[in-house]
């Protein structure tokens, strides 16, 4: 579902993020970790061609589509309706002038598609009547969760999560990661995710990549990067884990 060769990506010549491989299949999860500023959320804003004013570099491919090369119109077919970008809080990009339904509404008509919303929030552990509420009278977690929702109501394929558990209290997090979990498993969706909580990424990813000064320094199984790291940042970050 996602598939990267030498990507790089430059501001003013300067280079922010060299990813050199990174595979993600239909089902799996795909973790990549490091401290801030390491071009981690970089990285994700580069596989939907959503870096503005950088140079982009190497080859990536999401749903099929080469998002290097692709115009307008074929970005706009795969953004959201079959690879969504899950923001790491997603109330900020949600209008605080208008009902949650009428969002969702808005966003399947845009796209073509003839979902229920209700049965999307119900998908994701929410009640239908979220839909009539408006966003800032929902809590962190159900904003991350109708985030997901609209994700699933548009049929997308490939989930792109930028720390989509930070700021939530313990109990929150893990009702957002299950609901990941389940559409992973019912639905196939292939799970990219960018976050800095060692111990979330141990119990949900496949394989894991490690970052530094956007550089990856370390990647492959999860259990064994992270129980047997071999690059000395790596043991730096393990070590730094409360």
């Amino acid at each position: 579902m996602i598939e990267v060769r030498d990507l790089r990506v430059r501001y003013g010549g300067r280079s922010v993020a060299h990813v050199p491989e990174l595979d993600v299949a239909a089902g799996e999860c795909v973790a990549v970790v490091g401290e801030s500023g390491s071009g981690k959320s970089t990285t994700l804003m580069a596989l939907l061609g959503l870096t503005e004013n950088a140079e982009v570099t190497g080859q990536v491919r999401v749903c099929g589509v080469d998002v290097l090369r692709a115009g307008p119109r074929e970005l706009r077919a795969i953004r959201g309706a079959r690879a969504a970008l899950v923001m790491q809080s997603p109330q900020a990009a949600l209008s605080p002038t208008t009902r949650l339904g009428t969002l969702m509404r808005r966003a399947l008509k845009l796209h073509g598609v003839t979902a229920d919303p209700a049965e999307a929030v119900e998908a994701v552990m929410l009640d239908r009547a979220i839909l009539r509420r408006y966003p800032h009278e929902i809590s962190g977690g159900q904003a991350q969760r109708f985030a997901i929702a609209l994700a699933v109501a548009l049929g997308a394929e490939v989930i792109l999560a930028d720390e989509p558990t930070s700021a939530l209290d313990v109990t929150v997090q893990a009702e957002v990661i299950g609901v990941l979990g389940r559409l992973r498993a019912e639905r196939g969706l292939a799970l990219l995710l960018v976050s800095h909580d060692l111990a979330l990424v141990s119990a949900v990813a496949d394989r894991v990549l490690v970052m530094r000064a956007g550089e990856v320094v370390e990647s492959g199984p999860c259990a064994r990067v992270l129980s047997e790291p071999s690059h000395p940042y790596t043991r730096e970050l393990l070590e730094a884990t409360p």
